[in-house]
């Protein structure tokens, strides 16, 4: 739990799926919407007739009225030199209840007058925005109007730039990013917890689509004495986060774990006992995981990565002991055939399987500090079994780490980094999938920033993979969202979100949303995306 420091697409067949503080897993889910939208249904309004003039930041140039002309038509100009479009990222999957679409790019020294177009092929006429900013925000109600109406189908986005001296532009107009954007035809439900660092650690939320993030949780709502909390999960109704909290400020070492409330009381469960508190205190456990499966009076049951006789193990905790009795009250998962340390376990929805990290050299029972390899073992009702590695997530060329399950299950989300290195807070991490059962992993393309950013990854700390709690069946395509943190934005760790879609034995990734709503100027990491129900008061 230690403070971190500080369009194109990819298609893989032939794959084999599974049936059906990494920090996960509770709720999980299906959703089957009939029928697939109709991309050449309209045409639509939803762009005004006319050019949008964007008004100017205080005290800053005024877009000219006669800005179109200036510009002339779509196409002419310069076919370079224009505008890097950082926001949205061409190549993105959008969910339909996004936050309304933000356009940010940066621009070449001397351009300071701006054009950004939006083409649908069933909207009656293109969007056309001039500004004298590098940032554009679509007014909610377009937004929502659009996702409506043109889903499922490429929407063509360009950014073009100029010099305005007096009434005129000094030379033509000049293309930058273009290229295609899809709003897909379905949601990313639930609800993101992230983990920022600064001005202290601090538990934020927010409801997909929301603007604003909420404060959840801070350290003196903890125990008694905490001064950093962390690594956490939802309990699979969503009424409480389950975290890591330690005395030590600047560390996270060592650490206990905590239940409180989301509804901005911070109050512990009705059903925790003192013989539960007593259990969740020991040090060091850390990356609290659940299952719905498991989550039920008479069977209320949380797992951990506990040190045990100087090894990092991973624990089950009756969450309603009436003692403190191993193998009554709680107890070791057994691991067979894996003499390795354990961390970063993730509970399966169905309650039937355990992903983990093994790894040699395994610190805060999160970090492996090389050679990490994803295993699996059956929960077998608190017994553990036979471990197995997970092919394509357990290759002697990767450090891999982090496991999430996908909402049904099917799919892991990790992270790897090369073998010999650590996992911890490494610049070299990248995200990854593969089924469940083990195949061809998949590294996901929203790993790489945008190209005229000048980001390259590996090399900007792609890390912690967390799936949305429900995936959404479309005609023939099974839709998720992931998200996971990246240091790509001014080399601190910030929030993005990709869309995967499986069709047959196909999966495409996508390129990476920026979840603008968090706070740009602090450092936001260890996203928990599932069923928290977050009261604001």
């Amino acid at each position: 739990m230690k403070r971190p420091a500080f369009g194109i697409y990819l298609v893989l067949t032939g794959l084999l799926w599974g049936v059906g503080c990494t920090n996960q897993v509770s709720g999980g889910g299906t959703a089957d919407l009939a029928g697939v939208p109709d991309p050449n249904q309209g045409p639509f309004s939803d762009f005004p007739a006319q050019p949008i003039l964007d008004p100017p930041a205080t005290g800053g140039l005024a877009v000219p009225d006669n800005a179109a002309v200036l510009f002339g038509p779509a196409g002419s100009g310069s076919a370079s030199g224009g505008p890097c479009l950082s926001e949205p990222e061409t190549g993105a999957l959008i969910p339909n209840n996004w936050l309304r679409l933000r356009v940010r790019f940066s621009a070449p020294s001397g351009q300071n007058l701006f054009e950004i177009r939006l083409h649908a092929a069933n909207q009656t006429q293109d969007l056309i925005v001039y500004t004298t900013q590098t940032q554009w925000l679509m007014p909610a109600t377009m937004w929502a109007s659009l996702a409506q109406h043109s889903a499922d189908q490429p929407l063509t986005i360009s950014v073009r730039g100029a010099q305005l001296v007096g009434a005129a532009l000094m030379g033509p107009p000049a293309l930058g990013t273009s290229g295609d954007i899809t709003i897909a035809p379905a949601p990313a439900a639930g609800t993101i917890v992230y983990w920022t660092t600064s001005g202290g650690t601090v538990l934020k939320g927010f409801s997909i689509g929301e603007e604003t993030v909420h404060t959840i949780l801070r350290p003196p709502q903890a125990s008694s004495g905490t001064q950093c909390v962390g690594c956490h999960s939802s309990t699979p109704d969503g009424l409480f986060v389950a975290f890591s909290q330690t005395a030590v400020p600047d560390n996270g070492d060592p650490a206990s774990l905590g239940l409180r409330s989301v509804d901005q009381q911070a109050t512990e469960p009705s059903y925790l006992t003192a013989s539960s508190r007593t259990l969740l205190a020991r040090m060091p456990q850390q990356a609290p995981t659940f299952s719905g499966a498991h989550y039920s009076p008479g069977d209320r049951i949380a797992l951990t990565a506990f040190l045990q006789n100087s090894r990092f193990e991973l624990a089950w905790t009756d969450l309603e002991a009436k003692g403190v009795v191993q193998g009554t009250d709680w107890g070791i998962l057994a691991r067979t055939g894996d003499p390795n340390p354990a961390g970063s376990p993730t509970f399966s929805h169905s309650g039937q399987r355990v992903a983990y990290t093994s790894a040699a050299s395994l610190f805060s029972g999160v970090t492996a500090a090389a050679n990490g390899d994803l295993r699996v073992i059956p929960y077998a009702d608190r017994a553990g079994g036979v471990s197995t590695p997970v092919a394509g997530a357990s290759e002697p060329q990767w450090n891999e780490f982090y496991p999430s399950y996908s909402p049904d299950d099917s799919l892991l989300a990790f992270t790897r980094a090369p073998a010999a290195e650590s996992s911890y807070n490494n610049p070299h991490s990248e995200i990854a999938l593969v089924p469940a059962a083990g195949g061809t992993a998949v590294r996901v393309v929203g790993n790489d920033p945008p190209a005229c950013t000048g980001g390259v990854s590996p090399g900007v700390t792609n890390s912690w993979p967390k799936w949305s709690p429900q995936t959404t069946r479309v005609g023939n395509k099974q839709y998720y969202w992931l998200t996971f943190s990246s240091s790509r934005l001014n080399n601190r760790p910030q929030l993005f979100v990709i869309g995967v879609v499986v069709e047959g034995t196909t999966v495409t990734t996508y390129r990476s949303l920026y979840l603008w709503n968090q706070p740009e100027a602090e450092a936001n990491h260890t996203a928990a995306w599932d069923v928290f129900k977050i009261i604001v008061g």
